[in-house]
């Protein structure tokens, strides 16, 4: 027994770290193989192997699946690519790992992993083509700030070509790395580096980060489709629609905290106050001048309403905002900024009681499972769903014949009566699924079904231009019209979910 306590508190080797990380996030991705649900626009890309990454100024994305797939398309070949970022995951998290601590122990890896285990990124995951090129832009941040050589230029240009790498895969990336670059402030502190290293620290990231873009720009920017990098308006109150978005974000992030959750991180959070004291004590006995100790004591500060804005970041700056989960990459260094200062002020107390951090991090484990459970709920209703409609319109000749069959697009949250009950317990769920309509247009010709679109530029004329005609299927869940050589698919508005009780 003492032998296998002491596993967890020895100083661990970089293989045994690297397999350590191994198992830990694959364990995390384990339920989204299993459901292996193709999410959203998997569904289109895998019908044709499209691609449209580069007009999404993505164009490492694309190319990336075009050297995969040895082909000039992206053919669907999930779980290859997940399992592939997950390797490479694993490699990195040991890099950081080594570069916080010289000798890490398995506590020490708990520190890092928040990266991998943030329940928002779960939604990025689910993507079987755009979840690998997202989890290798986080890969690539993470080089870009534990890469050490002694040329001043390599260091300089390798970070700079990784964060442009980066960006090409998945903008959004850009919060960790600057969230990640804030704790390298806090661990200058801790390590009491001098305080010329800080600045010269500082002046290194900025010229990192300047020079990715400026590679990004040259590379993969020119075929980003305009529409999509519009900024706010600045002339229309532009603080304002910045509070609102940030409010929508906090709204959702909200989401996560229920139940147990609320308890788990209330407790992460006082541990972490205990580390940001000790961290300030440091400070308050390093040897600098006072004026300068100040300006430290400022500096690591100001990271803590920086990373908190980062949990969205760039996003918010945008015109098109969007809220939806995968955009919310900055929580994980939120997350690993909590864990950080916990650490310290655990490890002081007891060399064993940093191991406390497991018990966060087995709850977005569990949220894993449970998420994957819903994905496998999803994955039943759609393919029920999918089979119905194929059987209704293959049932009827003037259907089948019809030139066109327009879709309405019909948003409920009470699709899923299937998991309701996990809904109701962990309402992030439900944020995390993001799928609120019936079918999608595109899944169709799965099953032979190849003249249904969907109704975008009629603006859902069906749902009220048509009902007082007698339909031809009457189903649970839609109706469908037939007027001369056309058809219409209607939605009904489902039930609102209710929890059942036997």
């Amino acid at each position: 027994m003492g032998r296998f306590s002491d596993f967890f508190v020895k100083e661990l080797g970089r293989r045994q770290v690297w397999l350590f990380f191994l198992l830990a996030t694959f364990v995390y991705v384990l339920p989204l193989i299993l459901a292996d649900f193709p999410y959203i626009d998997d569904n289109w890309r895998s019908l044709s192997a499209g691609m449209a990454w580069a007009e999404q100024g993505r164009l490492f994305s694309q190319l990336f699946f075009n050297a995969l797939t040895f082909t000039g398309a992206a053919p669907n070949i999930f779980p290859l690519p997940l399992l592939i970022a997950t390797l490479a995951m694993s490699c990195a998290l040991t890099s950081l790992a080594f570069h916080y601590f010289r000798q890490p122990s398995i506590s020490c890896c708990l520190v890092v992993l928040p990266l991998w285990y943030n329940p928002f990124f779960l939604q990025n995951l689910s993507y079987q083509y755009d979840g690998a090129p997202m989890a290798l832009s986080l890969v690539a941040v993470i080089y870009a700030i534990t890469f050490r050589h002694p040329s001043r230029n390599v260091q300089w240009l390798v970070p700079s070509f990784l964060i442009a790498l980066a960006l090409g895969l998945y903008q959004i990336s850009v919060n960790v790395f600057v969230g990640l670059c804030c704790l390298e402030l806090l661990r200058a502190a801790n390590s009491r580096k001098p305080w010329p290293q800080w600045g010269a620290m500082i002046g290194w990231k900025l010229a990192q980060v300047v020079l990715g873009w400026l590679i990004y720009w040259v590379t993969a920017y020119p075929y980003m489709d305009q529409g999509r990098a519009l900024l706010l308006n600045w002339s229309a109150h532009p603080l304002l629609q910045i509070d609102v978005n940030i409010g929508r974000v906090l709204e959702k992030v909200m989401l996560l905290f229920h139940g147990g959750f609320v308890w788990v991180f209330a407790g992460l959070v006082l541990c972490a106050m205990a580390g940001a004291v000790r961290l300030g004590e440091t400070i308050f006995h390093r040897r600098e001048s006072w004026p300068e100790r100040i300006l430290m004591g400022l500096l690591c500060m100001a990271t803590v309403p920086l990373v908190l804005l980062l949990v969205s970041g760039v996003a918010l700056f945008f015109r098109d905002f969007n809220e939806g989960a995968r955009t919310l990459m900055g929580f994980a260094v939120l997350l690993v900024l909590l864990f950080y200062l916990s650490h310290l002020s655990l490890a002081i107390v007891h060399q064993r009681l940093p191991l406390l951090l497991l018990v966060p991090l087995l709850a977005m484990l569990s949220l894993s499972f449970a998420y994957g459970r819903v994905l496998s709920v999803q994955k039943t209703f759609a393919t029920s769903a999918l089979f119905s409609l194929e059987r209704d319109i293959s049932s009827h000749q003037a259907l089948r014949e019809a030139k066109r069959i327009y879709m309405s697009v019909t948003y409920s949250d009470h699709w899923l009566l299937g998991a309701a009950g996990s809904f109701k317990q962990m309402p992030v769920l439900h944020y995390l699924l993001n799928i609120d309509f019936y079918m999608l247009a595109e899944n169709l010709p799965k099953v032979g079904i190849t003249n249904v679109v969907a109704e975008r530029e009629r603006r859902n004329a069906t749902r009220v231009g048509y009902q007082h005609f007698a339909p031809l299927v009457e189903s649970p869940y839609y109706r469908i019209f037939l007027l001369g050589d056309y058809g219409f698919i209607v939605m009904k508005e489902p039930a609102p979910i209710k929890t059942l009780r036997w």
